[in-house]
Order: structure tokens, then C-alpha cells, then sequence
């Protein structure tokens, strides 16, 4: 699940009232910042009744709930809270952090990192990290040839660690880039994307790393999945390389270790990979997708709409591909929905309010339906 960061403009504001949080019994403390919350919500946006925003500065993206919905852990290059690349921290729901008030590190800090996600206890995550092949931050190209790229960096495995950033388990080992590992809401099973079979696939594995199926088998970069609610469907991003064109360009970088994120669309299938089917048939980038509640709708993001590459705005859709709404109305970037596993709240990562800068912050917003 990398990061469609673009050098795009924002507007607006907002805070948090905690002054002091407890995170894995750690007293940590979190700044105030006093704005008018309401004057993060665009007129438009009538799914969110208020928005907090979380982070003041750096790049901050992909944030997960625990279980019980009073953490969340996501990733973050904040170069002021001492990190080169992207790395994990913890938070508490109602924490709030700036520049000088860094949240608890829980990655070791070493390599590059993606895609943390909650174990059922609460009480570890897994995440996908680089730091086995060295302690630097691996160089990150962005464009190729004129071209906007993602890294698929061989050495990502993907490691359980516990709460004090103690990593406990090792889960793959396979040659090859093993990453974006989200877990089941029943708590029994992990996705994740791995190019072991050469191409970039979808796998399934048990929590504990074991009975690894291969359940997507078609030539594409299939990524960023999530399971339903109820744990029986896994909604994911893909490309489709289908002219020969496409399909040369598209191994090329591949064995660069590159793709070109630039042409998504959404797929879904049941956990096992049967009954696949294409939701989205909307051009450009169609990507971050997650499970709305009721289970029978679909949060992503998108530029479809937009004519030079952004902005990117949150959309609806139902799983048979109908009714898409507009969420967000922004002229930036609004990326990564997550909603908490009550469904009341919905965290995700915007440039609203950077000052018009390139910072992507994350937001929490109370939802309505």
C-alpha cells in the first residue's frame, strides 16, 4: 500500500483537546491545538458529522485500528520525529501529535516500512519492513522515463511485533517483495502481495504464517487488499496490462522492481479467490478501496474525475459496481479510508489544511450515513 503523494495544494483546519494519553501504559504527551473543527468539512461532505485532525507535519498515511478500536497504528517520514523513511508508530484514538510531540516508534527503525495492521489481541501488529538487508533507508524512485513509479523492494518480509516494538515473529521468507498484509476481521486470516510466483499476487496465509494459498493468478500489480466485516470477500487494486505494449512495459519494470500506479482499477472475490469480478471500469487510478460497515458498499479513492492527475477524493460504490457517491470534495488528495470496526468513525490522510504545502496528515472523521 505505498503512497499516491502528489505536490498538491490545501485549505483548511482543525485539533484535538488531549493534552495526555496513555499508549501501552507509556504516558505520552500530545500538544493542543485550538481550531474550529467544523472548518475541516467542505459543504459537500455530509457523511461527516466532524473531522479531527491527528498529525501536523510529514507524510502520514495508511492508519489501522486495533481490534477494540482504541489504537491505531499507521506510518509516517516525519523527519522531525527522527526518521529518514517511513516508519510505525502508535497512538491512542484521541491522540493528537505536531512536530515536537512524536508518538511511540514500534518499528525498529531501521529499513523502510509499509503497511502495519492490528493482530486480534490488540496487543501486537504485523507490518512489512526492508531492515533485514540493511539499516538504511532504501532509495526511493518516484519517476521513470517521465513517469510516476512505485518501488517493489525485494527485501520487504513481513514481521509480527509487539507494542513496545519488540519483533516476535519472522512470517515470510520467500525471495521476492512480501508486503501490504492486512488481517480478517474474524481474526483467522492474513492477505498480503507477493511477486514469489514472479508476478505480483495475492496470497492468503493463517495469522500464525501458516497455509500460504496463492488466490490471484492473473498478470497485474494486485495490491492493497482488505477483507469484508465479515471476512468472506477481499476487495483489492489491480492493473491489467492487456495490450502488448502494456504488457512489456509492465514486466520491464517489473524486473526493475517498479510499477506504474498510474492505471487502477478494483477487484473483488470471495477470501479463497473464487468468483473474482472487476468492480470499477472508471479509468486512471482507482485504488485504497475498503469495506464500508454494512459490508455491501465500497470506501476508495480516486482520480477519475480529475483531468491532470489530481485531485483525488473519496467515493462509494456498491459490490455490484452502481450508485458510486462522492465522499470528499477536495482539490488535493484524500486518500486510505479506514473505518473503525464499530463503523462509527472513519480515519484517512488528506493535504487539506498543510498550509499548501506537500504534507499528508491523517484525519479522523465521525461518520454518518
Amino acid at each position: 500500500m505505498k503512497h499516491l503523494l502528489l505536490s498538491i495544494i490545501t485549505l483548511t483546519i482543525l485539533g484535538c483537546k488531549d493534552q495526555k494519553q496513555v499508549v501501552t501504559e507509556k504516558k505520552i504527551e500530545t500538544s493542543v491545538v485550538e481550531v474550529e473543527e467544523d472548518s475541516l468539512i467542505y459543504p459537500e461532505e455530509t457523511h461527516f458529522k466532524s473531522i479531527r485532525q491527528v498529525t501536523f507535519g510529514g507524510d502520514n498515511a495508511e492508519a489501522y485500528w486495533s481490534f477494540d478500536d482504541k489504537q491505531l497504528v499507521f506510518q509516517s517520514n516525519n523527519k522531525k520525529w527522527n526518521v529518514g523513511c517511513d516508519q510505525m508508530f502508535l497512538m491512542n484514538a484521541n491522540d493528537t501529535f505536531t512536530d515536537s510531540i512524536a508518538p511511540p516508534m514500534i518499528s525498529t527503525g531501521k529499513g523502510r516500512t509499509t503497511c502495519a495492521y492490528f493482530l486480534p489481541d490488540n496487543q501486537h501488529i504485523i507490518y512489512a519492513s526492508t531492515h533485514l538487508e540493511q539499516d538504511a533507508c532504501p532509495e526511493t524512485p518516484l519517476r521513470k522515463n517521465g513517469k510516476y513509479i512505485w518501488p517493489i523492494y525485494d527485501s520487504y518480509d513481513i514481521f509480527v511485533a509487539d507494542l513496545e516494538g519488540n519483533i516476535v515473529k519472522q512470517l515470510t521468507n520467500e525471495t521476492g517483495y512480501d508486503a501490504e498484509p492486512t488481517v480478517s476481521p474474524k481474526g483467522d486470516k492474513i492477505v498480503f502481495t507477493s511477486t514469489r510466483s514472479g508476478d505480483l499476487e495475492l496470497y492468503t496465509m493463517n495469522i500464525d504464517g501458516t497455509d500460504v494459498k496463492q488466490i490471484t493468478n492473473e498478470l497485474g500489480y494486485d495490491g492493497g487488499a482488505f477483507f469484508s466485516p465479515d471476512g468472506s470477500k477481499i476487495i483489492f487494486r489491480s492493473s491489467r496490462p492487456k495490450t502488448e505494449q502494456e504488457i512489456k512495459d509492465y514486466k520491464e519494470l517489473l524486473a526493475e522492481g517498479l510499477v506504474e500506479p498510474t492505471e487502477m482499477e478494483l477487484f473483488i472475490c470471495n477470501a479463497d479467490g473464487s468468483g473474482l469480478r472487476q468492480l470499477t471500469k472508471l479509468g486512471n487510478a482507482n485504488w485504497s478501496p475498503f469495506f464500508h460497515p454494512s459490508g455491501e458498499k465500497i470506501l476508495f479513492s480516486s482520480n477519475f474525475e480529475a483531468d491532470r492527475g489530481f485531485p483525488f477524493n473519496l467515493y462509494l460504490i456498491d459490490l455490484d459496481g452502481k450508485n458510486i457517491e462522492r465522499v470528499t470534495h477536495g482539490e488535493t488528495f484524500d486518500a486510505f479510508p479506514v473505518f473503525s470496526n464499530d463503523g462509527k468513525y472513519l480515519a484517512f490522510s488528506s493535504n487539506r489544511n498543510n498550509g499548501g504545502g506537500r504534507d499528508t496528515n491523517l484525519f479522523i472523521a465521525e461518520w454518518q450515513d
